[in-house]
């Protein structure tokens, strides 16, 4: 710490306030908050940081303001405020949240329309929202038109109009611009619409039962058969809204899945004990952040820009600063929020549904950006130009180890062609020379049982030229290593060896990646330096900051957070770590069967292969019926009454 910064910390006051801190060229990179400024602030100018996002934003610092306030609550909304001006690089961001669409209903208006907006204002109309996206806000405002027949058009209504449009003919609207529905008749309808997208559709079957019976009982027979048909439309919408929570609990549940700089959270929104909706919300800047954090972030933005705020949430992590948040949310409902993270039985459950579909909203935006052909070709551009490789990275491959001290160890390679992946060529490899845990070793053995034959068909090609006499020497880059590092074919797992469909092992990659730091490239380039393929261009990626490492140079590459090259590579690396980990359990799980399986008496290596050959895991045996069992070729009585004994089944 710099005696000019030393000075100004002690000139802080230790009172409640928001904090700026900004780096050389006077960008505003963090914002933050605290009770006690000072001591706040002086973690950020400390010898040693006890987080990687510190290390990463504290050497960045140089200059910082603050902003003092009478209470915490006061810098929780300021903090927020000044996030959405600068949106600094290292904050935990919502994307895109000034401009989140709603369902407006607008109450001023004699014959109240139902419309999309992206401003909510204090003018006496009812928002619902917000929505991640215009086609999610289009698709409930579309289910609603289809249930409830109020007017979707912009005219003046009179009552006098010649003719209604073709919804009335439809039974869309109930023709207010006619006469044929009066200013109270058009009320009750948006008042159905209300209850409906506040998740109160029992209320609303119930009202349309009631005019139904009394259109009945006046010989309306027309009228009555038209309610009697929006009540079941209302209902089958009923119907596939899963009862998730008793007692008509009024909530949202709040969980999210993560994928290195960016998070998805998925907000199910329970009315009545019913979800009646779903929306994920993708957050940036979450590379180091504790899962308290990312959640309390989202939550302050969250609901900051929401017009109407539940009595509970229900969260997967405990948010930090939760009973500030607990405060500002009171305030924000005019009535107590509770924050609650269920640890057991429906909830906990409600809870673990919601993350699911985090991992698979997040999932499904990886795989749009990978169908979305210009956004791939434009990472490919960025990519070359970045690690100055000759020639366009059409075909990346990626390689990654797997193991748990050094047991089952695996190793993994991906392939990504033209920016999408290209699973059959994917690999699967089981170390099988390396003992005890180095996993420099297992990435050796690995790449050089994947680049060995490239290696010989080079070779064999130099060779050729040399006989018809066009090149007199061969190059060292070459040569072949000799001795133990030569395989045969016999030497490749059958995991590994290719097949007609798919000939992996004969393509020249533009660029191989290594899942890994300094350490692993150096063992990465080593055998490619025995084999002779120091021409292929090599880079690693650590995951922790996202660095990138190529030979040759001392500092790693930083690539800018929203460059499609790095999400290029991150989704590489996350693939090759998938497969790998997926690949490990396999191993680690059938090993465990074997172990198991062997101490049994009566179980044999012939019925010891049937049990693997036909549930496949020690889950999958401890599972099966003893029915099952006995119908294993060979298998009797006294053996699978063992075998379920032995495993618990």
């Amino acid at each position: 710490m710099t005696l000019e910064f030393r000075e100004r910390l002690a000139a802080v006051p230790e009172r409640p306030g928001v904090y700026l801190l900004r780096d050389a060229k006077g960008q505003v990179i963090y914002v933050g908050k605290a009770a006690g400024l000072r001591a706040r602030l002086r973690t950020y100018f400390q010898d040693a940081h006890d987080s990687v996002k510190l290390e990463q934003l504290a050497p960045r610092i140089a200059d910082f303001e603050y902003i003092l306030t009478e209470s915490a609550h006061e810098a929780l909304l300021l903090e927020n405020l000044l996030i959405k001006e600068h949106q600094p690089r290292f904050n935990v961001r919502l994307r895109d949240d000034k401009t989140y669409p709603y369902l407006k209903v607008d109450l001023s208006e004699p014959f109240p329309r139902v419309f999309i907006t992206r401003r909510v204002e204090n003018d006496g109309a009812r928002y619902f929202g917000p929505y991640s996206s215009t086609s999610s806000v289009r698709r409930t405002l579309e289910l609603v038109k289809r249930l409830f027949p109020y007017r979707s058009c912009n005219r003046l209504i009179t009552g006098n109009d010649p003719r209604p449009c073709l919804d009335f003919y439809i039974s869309r609207c109930v023709g207010p611009c006619i006469g044929a529905a009066s200013e109270d008749d058009y009320a009750r309808v948006i008042e159905q619409v209300i209850l409906f997208l506040e998740g109160k559709q029992t209320q609303v079957v119930a009202q349309i039962k009631r005019q139904m019976k009394k259109a009945s009982d006046a010989l309306a027979f027309e009228r009555a058969a038209q309610l009697r048909d929006q009540v079941r439309a209302v209902e089958r919408s009923l119907e596939r809204q899963r009862v998730v929570a008793g007692g008509g609990e009024n909530a949202d549940a709040i969980a999210f899945a993560q994928d290195g700089d960016e998070a998805c959270v998925q907000v199910f929104y329970m009315r009545g004990g019913n979800v009646v909706g779903s929306e994920p919300y993708f957050l940036t800047g979450v590379q180091g952040e504790e899962p308290a954090a990312i959640l309390a972030s989202f939550v302050q933005q969250f609901y900051a820009t929401v017009p109407t705020v539940p009595p509970r949430l229900l969260l997967q992590h405990a948010p930090s600063n939760a009973d500030d948040l607990a405060t500002w949310l009171a305030s924000r409902r005019n009535g107590a929020v509770r924050l609650a993270v269920p640890q057991r039985g429906r909830r906990r459950r409600l809870i673990e549904l919601v993350a699911e579909n985090a991992r698979e909203s997040l999932a499904q935006r990886r795989a749009r950006w990978l169908a979305d052909r210009s956004k791939t070709a434009a990472a490919m551009s960025e990519l070359q130009e970045a690690l100055a490789l000759p020639r366009l990275p059409q075909r990346i491959e990626c390689y990654d180890i797997s193991n748990i001290m050094g047991t089952n160890a695996v190793g993994s390679m991906v392939v990504f062609e033209n920016g999408r992946p290209k699973r059959a060529h994917y690999r699967r490899f089981q170390i099988k020379w390396v003992e005890g845990i180095d996993d420099y070793a297992m990435m050796r053995e690995m790449l050089r049982r994947r680049f060995h034959r490239m290696a010989a068909a080079e070779r064999e090609a130099h060779e050729s030229l040399q006989v018809a006499g066009e090149v007199t020497t061969t190059p060292p880059a070459l040569r072949q290593v000799e001795g133990e590092d030569a395989l045969s074919e016999n030497d490749v797992e059958p995991e590994d060896r290719e097949s007609p469909q798919a000939t992996s092992f004969g393509a020249v990659p533009d660029l191989v990646l290594i899942d890994g730091g300094q350490g692993h490239l150096s063992a990465a380039l080593d055998v490619l330096r025995d084999l002779g393929l120091t021409h292929l261009p090599t880079a690693a990626l650590a995951k922790e900051r996202e660095e990138v490492y190529q030979p040759f140079t001392i500092e790693p590459l930083l690539l800018p957070r929203t460059s499609q090259a790095l999400y290029l590579l991150q989704r590489l690396r996350d693939e090759a770590h998938r497969f790998a980990i997926t690949y490990h359990r396999q191993r680690r799980s059938k090993g465990a069967l074997v172990s198991t399986l062997d101490s049994i008496a009566g179980i044999g290596p012939a019925r010891r292969r049937a049990l693997l050959r036909r549930f496949g895991s020690v889950e999958g045996v401890r599972k099966a019926t003893l029915e099952e069992l006995l119908s294993l070729p060979g298998m009797t009585r006294p053996v699978a009454e063992r075998l379920q004994a032995a495993l618990g089944g």
